[in-house]
């Protein structure tokens, strides 16, 4: 192939939204090596997604020219469509057809041969393994199955030119591992091209070359090695500290010269500005043994530096810590009532089938508590219970005291709820989200205008506040949902998924939110895809069909798969270690 794959050259994208006019990228410029996975980074509204569909030919740029596979875009937009394999964000699966009619469909649409078709199908259900649930509606497969089968509906025609929004965005460790091998396979054995976005740092280091963007422009183009070398001598963890980690790292987050702090499994792992340690010992005087122990850059340490030192917001530097709750101090730790969520035996079935069975356990007072779980293993069901959305088939569960078989209004009043996919309402503007939750809390007058204000200021949603919550970018949504969530200082939060699809930025100041909440004495129980999550966990579950596989610690839960070839075993290694167990 003579002509490159994919070449932008000074590519320029405007939209408008009303009187408002939004760059999206900006004179943009690259070239895409054959033959390999491109990887493609940046923080919330960098213009990823605007690329990837530039990429697609779904948009002609404003200026500047897009080539792919040597057809322009401008000129040439269906020759490219019907070449490549595109998978967008949210690819459009049809719930009410069959996984084969959904391959029958994708196979008519992409001009595919039907005496090509058997053999192609059967490689790609092999590949994805969904050849036993070719009957099965699309609808009532898993998230990871549902991913799977998008990815084989854009390779049908085995495209030399694959192009995947976020393809792992809201699906288990599990099932992201069995995607990345299907997408590394047809790299090795077809020599296909890919691009790739993601929200997953640790993915980056599994493309060739990424491209970095922020605030519409490409910033830097390179190899993950190379950009974790940009950082190289300013990477440490701490020893010698005695701290619980999470507070460890809270305190740090506020030291000047530190541009980024991390939990990683028992240890916090910090990014300095400079080229030198921090003094330390000034800002932690009762910690005499504190050490920094240099140790290797990865490319997540270099990114966050980048856009820290750029000023991106939220890194480097905590966000003000959220007020205590105002209601009455709860019982000392230790009572009776410490207790605050207790779950014995909990069943959910819809018709034959058991989503939640025999479900146990109890979370106290101010602990982060974890359900984690592969997609479909009913930790979302789990979660609609215990706030009252849904009623136990057969159980108990108590919610602050509270028997929500008897009295889930009562436990409602009482907690704060942020769903998986931000329970906004996209028409209203932030304004009148806020004002909408404060009246659903039971909020009035001077109290409701305190919390409303309280909102605008904690989550710097003021110069939104006319803004319709369908155009706020994906992290501001995010704090506009959170800030709901808290609108009546609640005493238990359920995060389900929270930080799905929020950039890197975006998550750790979500993280500092919930721990300074947790020390004002808030409970929370939290679902999540990204592993590293698990580690501000003080406990947690981990559940597959409907059961508990294990409870512990995150340090109890690593330390299982701990072997002489894996001596430091993350989260992620202990999920799929049981998960594998399991089956």
């Amino acid at each position: 192939m003579t002509e490159s794959v994919l070449e932008f050259s000074g590519v320029r994208k405007v939209f408008r939204a009303g009187k408002a006019r939004v760059v999206a990228l900006e004179e943009v410029s690259f070239r895409l090596r054959p033959g390999v996975v491109t990887g493609v980074l940046g923080p919330d509204g960098a213009g990823k997604t605007t690329l990837m569909r530039l990429a697609a030919a779904l948009l002609v740029p404003d200026a500047g020219r897009v080539r792919v596979l040597g057809h322009d875009v401008a000129a040439e937009p269906q020759a490219i469509q019907s070449v490549i394999g595109y998978m967008p964000q949210r690819f459009g699966l049809y719930e009410d057809l069959s996984v084969q009619e959904n391959l029958d469909l994708y196979a008519d649409l992409q001009g595919i041969p039907a005496r090509a078709r058997r053999a192609r199908y059967d490689t790609l259900l092999h590949m994805t393994g969904l050849g036993p649930f070719t009957r099965r509606l699309a609808g009532r497969l898993s998230g990871g199955m549902k991913q799977k089968l998008g990815l084989a509906c854009a390779l049908l025609r085995e495209p030399p030119l694959l192009v995947l929004d976020e393809p792992t965005v809201g699906v288990d460790p599990v099932s992201r591992r069995e995607l990345w091998a299907i997408v590394d396979a047809q790299v090795r054995e077809q020599g296909m091209s890919v691009l790739l976005s993601t929200a997953y740092l640790d993915e980056a280091e599994r493309c060739a070359e990424i491209l970095l963007l922020e605030g519409g422009r490409l910033v830097a183009q390179g190899s993950p090695r190379a950009f974790a070398d940009e950082v190289a001598g300013r990477v440490y963890v701490l020893a010698g500290v005695d701290l619980p980690p999470r507070r460890l790292q809270r305190r740090l987050q506020a030291v000047p010269g530190i541009v980024d702090a991390l939990l990683v499994g028992d240890h916090v792992r910090i990014v300095t500005a400079a080229p030198r340690p921090p003094a330390l010992q000034a800002h932690f005087p009762d910690q005499p043994g504190l050490r920094l122990v240099p140790v290797s850059p990865r490319f997540e340490d270099a990114f966050i530096a980048r856009l820290a030192t750029r000023g991106a917001e939220g890194a480097g530097a905590p966000p003000p810590a959220p007020p205590a709750p105002t209601r009455a101090a709860p019982p000392p730790a230790g009572t009776a009532e410490d207790v605050v969520i207790e779950v014995r035996d909990l069943e959910r079935r819809f018709g034959a089938f058991r989503a939640v069975r025999g479900v146990s356990f109890t979370v106290r007072r101010g602990e982060i508590f974890g359900l984690l779980g592969a997609n479909g293993a009913g930790k979302t069901t789990t979660f609609r219970m215990l706030c009252g959305l849904l009623p136990p088939s057969g159980g108990t569960a108590r919610v602050a005291g509270v028997d929500l078989r008897h009295a889930a209004a009562r436990a409602r009043a009482r907690i704060g709820y942020m769903a998986q996919r931000f329970s906004l309402y996209g028409n209203l503007t932030v304004a009148q989200n806020l004002r909408f939750f404060a009246a659903a809390y039971g909020l009035a007058g001077a109290r409701r205008r305190a919390r409303i204000d309280w909102a605008y200021a904690e989550f710097e949603l003021g110069r939104y506040r006319d803004f319709v919550a369908a155009q706020l970018p994906l992290g501001f949504r995010q704090r506009l949902a959170f800030a709901a969530a808290l609108m009546h200082e609640p005493e238990i939060l359920f995060l389900d998924e929270p930080t799905s699809g929020v950039d890197p930025l975006a998550r750790r100041e979500f993280w500092q939110r919930v721990n300074a909440l947790v020390e004002a004495g808030v409970t929370v129980l939290v679902t999540t895809h990204f592993m590293e999550e698990a580690n501000y966990c003080d406990r947690l579950v981990i559940m597959a069909e409907g059961r508990i596989l294990a409870e512990g610690t995150p340090a109890a839960l690593r330390a299982r798969f701990r072997t002489p070839q894996n001596p430091e075993p993350t989260m992620e290694d202990a999920f799929i270690g049981l998960i594998e167990e399991a089956a």
